[in-house]
Protein backbone atom coordinates (compact mmCIF):
# COMPACT_ATOMS: atom_id res chain seq x y z
CA UNK A 1 0.00 0.00 0.00
CA UNK A 2 2.44 2.45 0.98
CA UNK A 3 4.90 1.52 -2.20
CA UNK A 4 1.72 1.66 -4.36
CA UNK A 5 0.71 5.37 -2.98
CA UNK A 6 5.24 6.47 -3.36
CA UNK A 7 5.44 5.30 -7.32
CA UNK A 8 2.28 7.46 -7.80
CA UNK A 9 3.43 9.97 -6.08
CA UNK A 10 6.46 9.58 -7.83
CA UNK A 11 5.16 9.38 -11.19
CA UNK A 12 1.81 11.90 -11.46
CA UNK A 13 1.96 14.90 -13.46
CA UNK A 14 0.40 17.47 -11.37
CA UNK A 15 2.74 18.41 -8.03
CA UNK A 16 0.96 16.66 -5.17
CA UNK A 17 -1.80 13.73 -5.44
CA UNK A 18 -3.78 15.17 -2.10
CA UNK A 19 -3.57 18.47 -3.07
CA UNK A 20 -4.97 17.57 -6.45
CA UNK A 21 -7.91 15.64 -5.53
CA UNK A 22 -8.44 17.50 -2.12
CA UNK A 23 -9.38 20.66 -5.00
CA UNK A 24 -11.16 18.20 -7.34
CA UNK A 25 -13.68 17.41 -4.18
CA UNK A 26 -13.81 20.72 -3.22
CA UNK A 27 -14.17 22.34 -6.93
CA UNK A 28 -17.17 19.63 -7.36
CA UNK A 29 -18.76 20.06 -4.37
CA UNK A 30 -18.85 23.93 -5.02
CA UNK A 31 -19.84 23.79 -8.58
CA UNK A 32 -22.28 20.05 -8.53
CA UNK A 33 -22.64 18.79 -4.49
CA UNK A 34 -23.86 22.56 -3.15
CA UNK A 35 -26.59 24.02 -5.67
CA UNK A 36 -28.47 20.28 -6.11
CA UNK A 37 -27.78 19.69 -2.03
CA UNK A 38 -29.95 23.16 -1.98
CA UNK A 39 -32.67 22.00 -4.32
CA UNK A 40 -33.16 19.02 -1.99
CA UNK A 41 -33.10 20.81 1.08
CA UNK A 42 -35.42 23.24 -0.36
CA UNK A 43 -37.85 20.41 -1.16
CA UNK A 44 -37.60 18.60 2.17
CA UNK A 45 -39.27 21.80 3.74
CA UNK A 46 -42.68 20.52 1.78
CA UNK A 47 -45.09 18.12 3.13
CA UNK A 48 -45.51 14.89 1.50
CA UNK A 49 -48.70 15.50 0.09
CA UNK A 50 -48.17 19.25 -1.08
CA UNK A 51 -44.77 17.54 -2.79
CA UNK A 52 -47.27 14.78 -4.48
CA UNK A 53 -49.58 18.08 -5.35
CA UNK A 54 -46.83 19.77 -7.04
CA UNK A 55 -44.91 16.65 -8.94
CA UNK A 56 -47.90 14.51 -10.19
CA UNK A 57 -50.43 17.18 -11.50
CA UNK A 58 -51.88 15.71 -14.96
CA UNK A 59 -49.92 19.10 -16.26
CA UNK A 60 -46.47 17.79 -14.65
CA UNK A 61 -46.74 14.45 -15.81
CA UNK A 62 -47.89 15.27 -19.63
CA UNK A 63 -44.68 17.55 -19.41
CA UNK A 64 -42.64 14.56 -17.55
CA UNK A 65 -43.64 12.00 -20.71
CA UNK A 66 -42.92 14.82 -23.35
CA UNK A 67 -39.47 15.62 -21.80
CA UNK A 68 -38.28 12.43 -21.31
CA UNK A 69 -40.01 10.52 -24.77
CA UNK A 70 -38.72 13.27 -26.76
CA UNK A 71 -34.88 13.49 -25.37
CA UNK A 72 -34.60 9.56 -25.34
CA UNK A 73 -35.69 9.17 -29.09
CA UNK A 74 -33.60 12.03 -30.00
CA UNK A 75 -30.89 10.54 -28.31
CA UNK A 76 -31.46 7.24 -29.81
CA UNK A 77 -31.97 8.94 -33.35
CA UNK A 78 -28.45 10.39 -32.86
CA UNK A 79 -26.74 7.15 -32.01
CA UNK A 80 -27.59 6.00 -35.21
CA UNK A 81 -26.83 8.59 -37.52
CA UNK A 82 -24.05 10.09 -35.17
CA UNK A 83 -22.14 6.85 -36.14
CA UNK A 84 -22.86 7.29 -39.66
CA UNK A 85 -21.63 10.91 -39.70
CA UNK A 86 -18.20 10.17 -37.72
CA UNK A 87 -17.82 7.32 -39.93
CA UNK A 88 -17.80 9.42 -43.29
CA UNK A 89 -15.68 12.09 -41.52
CA UNK A 90 -13.13 9.40 -40.72
CA UNK A 91 -12.93 6.94 -43.52
CA UNK A 92 -13.50 9.01 -46.14
CA UNK A 93 -12.15 11.89 -47.99
CA UNK A 94 -14.32 14.12 -49.90
CA UNK A 95 -14.50 18.14 -50.85
CA UNK A 96 -15.50 20.39 -48.04
CA UNK A 97 -14.38 18.05 -45.69
CA UNK A 98 -13.29 20.30 -43.43
CA UNK A 99 -16.44 22.60 -43.11
CA UNK A 100 -19.11 19.77 -42.71
CA UNK A 101 -16.75 18.65 -39.91
CA UNK A 102 -16.74 21.88 -38.36
CA UNK A 103 -20.77 22.46 -38.94
CA UNK A 104 -21.21 19.55 -36.38
CA UNK A 105 -19.72 21.59 -33.68
CA UNK A 106 -22.05 24.27 -34.66
CA UNK A 107 -24.92 23.41 -32.16
CA UNK A 108 -22.02 23.86 -29.37
CA UNK A 109 -20.98 26.95 -30.36
CA UNK A 110 -24.62 28.84 -31.73
CA UNK A 111 -26.64 30.25 -28.86
CA UNK A 112 -29.99 28.17 -27.97
CA UNK A 113 -32.39 30.72 -28.40
CA UNK A 114 -31.10 31.18 -32.13
CA UNK A 115 -30.87 27.95 -32.73
CA UNK A 116 -35.13 27.74 -31.84
CA UNK A 117 -35.62 30.76 -33.72
CA UNK A 118 -33.91 29.20 -36.99
CA UNK A 119 -35.97 25.77 -36.57
CA UNK A 120 -38.65 27.41 -36.07
CA UNK A 121 -38.50 29.85 -38.74
CA UNK A 122 -37.53 26.76 -40.65
CA UNK A 123 -40.11 24.24 -40.12
CA UNK A 124 -43.15 26.57 -40.12
CA UNK A 125 -46.16 25.95 -41.92
CA UNK A 126 -44.75 28.65 -44.53
CA UNK A 127 -41.00 27.48 -43.67
CA UNK A 128 -38.43 26.30 -46.40
CA UNK A 129 -38.71 22.57 -45.32
CA UNK A 130 -42.47 23.08 -43.05
CA UNK A 131 -44.42 24.18 -46.57
CA UNK A 132 -43.53 20.95 -48.04
CA UNK A 133 -44.16 18.61 -45.24
CA UNK A 134 -48.00 17.00 -45.34
CA UNK A 135 -47.77 17.31 -41.52
CA UNK A 136 -47.24 20.03 -38.71
CA UNK A 137 -43.62 20.43 -37.35
CA UNK A 138 -43.52 23.36 -35.52
CA UNK A 139 -45.53 23.99 -32.79
CA UNK A 140 -46.12 20.45 -32.08
CA UNK A 141 -44.37 17.67 -29.75
CA UNK A 142 -42.85 17.23 -33.01
CA UNK A 143 -40.62 20.06 -33.16
CA UNK A 144 -39.64 19.16 -29.80
CA UNK A 145 -38.06 16.38 -31.18
CA UNK A 146 -36.55 18.00 -33.91
CA UNK A 147 -34.96 20.72 -31.10
CA UNK A 148 -33.50 18.16 -29.03
CA UNK A 149 -31.98 16.06 -32.09
CA UNK A 150 -30.32 19.45 -33.51
CA UNK A 151 -28.30 20.13 -30.35
CA UNK A 152 -27.57 16.22 -29.27
CA UNK A 153 -26.22 15.35 -32.05
CA UNK A 154 -22.37 16.84 -31.76
CA UNK A 155 -22.17 14.69 -28.66
CA UNK A 156 -22.51 11.22 -30.41
CA UNK A 157 -19.92 12.43 -33.10
CA UNK A 158 -17.27 13.60 -30.98
CA UNK A 159 -17.41 10.52 -28.83
CA UNK A 160 -17.40 8.45 -31.38
CA UNK A 161 -14.74 9.95 -33.52
CA UNK A 162 -11.60 8.99 -31.51
CA UNK A 163 -12.86 5.65 -31.28
CA UNK A 164 -13.01 5.41 -35.21
CA UNK A 165 -9.67 7.35 -35.70
CA UNK A 166 -7.75 4.06 -33.69
CA UNK A 167 -9.24 1.50 -35.17
CA UNK A 168 -7.17 -0.44 -37.79
CA UNK A 169 -9.10 -0.95 -41.00
CA UNK A 170 -6.91 -4.44 -41.29
CA UNK A 171 -9.47 -5.70 -38.48
CA UNK A 172 -12.23 -5.14 -41.49
CA UNK A 173 -9.99 -6.32 -44.21
CA UNK A 174 -9.64 -9.53 -41.98
CA UNK A 175 -13.03 -10.41 -41.69
CA UNK A 176 -13.37 -9.58 -45.40
CA UNK A 177 -10.82 -12.16 -46.10
CA UNK A 178 -12.56 -14.92 -43.60
CA UNK A 179 -15.61 -14.24 -45.78
CA UNK A 180 -17.82 -11.97 -43.52
CA UNK A 181 -20.22 -10.06 -45.15
CA UNK A 182 -20.69 -6.15 -44.57
CA UNK A 183 -23.05 -6.81 -41.88
CA UNK A 184 -21.59 -9.62 -40.19
CA UNK A 185 -18.29 -7.48 -39.85
CA UNK A 186 -20.11 -4.34 -38.49
CA UNK A 187 -21.90 -6.50 -35.81
CA UNK A 188 -18.82 -8.84 -34.82
CA UNK A 189 -15.73 -6.59 -35.50
CA UNK A 190 -17.11 -2.99 -35.61
CA UNK A 191 -20.08 -2.73 -33.34
CA UNK A 192 -18.51 -4.15 -30.48
CA UNK A 193 -15.56 -2.19 -30.29
CA UNK A 194 -17.61 1.59 -30.74
CA UNK A 195 -20.49 0.37 -28.35
CA UNK A 196 -18.99 1.56 -24.97
CA UNK A 197 -18.30 5.34 -26.82
CA UNK A 198 -21.49 4.87 -28.39
CA UNK A 199 -23.46 4.59 -25.24
CA UNK A 200 -21.41 7.42 -23.75
CA UNK A 201 -22.54 9.86 -26.87
CA UNK A 202 -25.82 8.31 -25.85
CA UNK A 203 -26.13 8.95 -22.68
CA UNK A 204 -24.66 12.59 -23.35
CA UNK A 205 -27.28 13.49 -25.92
CA UNK A 206 -29.87 11.89 -23.33
CA UNK A 207 -28.72 14.17 -20.49
CA UNK A 208 -28.27 17.22 -22.54
CA UNK A 209 -31.97 16.82 -24.66
CA UNK A 210 -33.24 16.84 -20.57
CA UNK A 211 -32.43 20.10 -19.63
CA UNK A 212 -32.52 21.66 -23.04
CA UNK A 213 -34.41 25.18 -22.83
CA UNK A 214 -33.73 27.69 -25.24
CA UNK A 215 -33.49 25.99 -28.29
CA UNK A 216 -37.44 24.18 -27.61
CA UNK A 217 -39.76 26.90 -26.02
CA UNK A 218 -39.48 28.47 -29.62
CA UNK A 219 -40.57 25.66 -31.50
CA UNK A 220 -42.70 23.56 -29.19
CA UNK A 221 -45.58 26.20 -28.66
CA UNK A 222 -45.62 25.38 -25.24
CA UNK A 223 -49.13 24.15 -25.09
CA UNK A 224 -49.74 22.51 -21.65
CA UNK A 225 -50.97 19.03 -22.15
CA UNK A 226 -49.41 18.69 -25.51
CA UNK A 227 -46.37 20.58 -25.95
CA UNK A 228 -44.83 22.08 -22.92
CA UNK A 229 -41.16 20.86 -21.11
CA UNK A 230 -40.56 20.22 -17.84
CA UNK A 231 -37.83 22.96 -17.63
CA UNK A 232 -40.50 25.73 -19.33
CA UNK A 233 -42.97 24.40 -16.08
CA UNK A 234 -39.98 25.22 -13.55
CA UNK A 235 -38.88 28.40 -15.09
CA UNK A 236 -43.05 29.56 -14.97
CA UNK A 237 -43.56 28.01 -10.92
CA UNK A 238 -40.19 30.61 -10.43
CA UNK A 239 -42.05 33.46 -11.83
CA UNK A 240 -45.10 32.64 -9.49
CA UNK A 241 -42.39 32.64 -6.73
CA UNK A 242 -43.46 29.16 -6.22
CA UNK A 243 -40.23 28.40 -5.38
CA UNK A 244 -41.04 24.94 -3.61
CA UNK A 245 -43.04 23.50 -6.54
CA UNK A 246 -39.96 24.55 -8.81
CA UNK A 247 -37.60 22.66 -6.91
CA UNK A 248 -39.84 20.26 -6.00
CA UNK A 249 -39.96 19.45 -10.24
CA UNK A 250 -36.35 19.96 -10.63
CA UNK A 251 -35.48 16.86 -7.70
CA UNK A 252 -38.09 14.86 -9.91
CA UNK A 253 -35.97 14.99 -12.75
CA UNK A 254 -32.36 15.35 -11.19
CA UNK A 255 -33.53 11.70 -9.40
CA UNK A 256 -35.09 10.67 -12.45
CA UNK A 257 -31.83 11.68 -14.92
CA UNK A 258 -29.33 9.90 -12.83
CA UNK A 259 -31.16 6.45 -12.28
CA UNK A 260 -31.57 6.62 -16.18
CA UNK A 261 -27.59 7.80 -16.72
CA UNK A 262 -26.41 4.72 -13.84
CA UNK A 263 -28.41 2.38 -15.92
CA UNK A 264 -26.45 3.59 -18.82
CA UNK A 265 -23.31 3.29 -16.90
CA UNK A 266 -23.86 0.44 -15.86
CA UNK A 267 -24.34 -1.12 -19.18
CA UNK A 268 -21.50 0.61 -20.20
CA UNK A 269 -19.37 -1.26 -17.89
CA UNK A 270 -20.87 -4.37 -18.53
CA UNK A 271 -20.09 -4.05 -22.48
CA UNK A 272 -16.55 -3.38 -21.40
CA UNK A 273 -15.58 -6.22 -19.29
CA UNK A 274 -17.29 -8.63 -21.60
CA UNK A 275 -15.35 -7.12 -24.59
CA UNK A 276 -12.35 -7.74 -22.02
CA UNK A 277 -12.98 -11.50 -21.40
Amino acid sequence: MFLSRTLLRRHSVLPGFDIALGFTVLYLSFIVLIPLSAAFLKTFTMTWPAFWEAVATPRVVASYRLTFGASFAAAVLNAIFGLVVAWVLVRYSFPFKRVIDALVDLPFALPTAVAGIALTALYSGNGWIGQYLPFKVSFTPLGVFVALTFIGLPFVVRTLQPVLEDMHKELEEAAATLGASRWQTFRHVIFPIVSPALLTGFALAFARALGEYGSVIFIAGNMPMVSEITPLLIITKLEQYDYTGATAIAVVMLVAAFVMLLAINLLQAWTRRRQGR
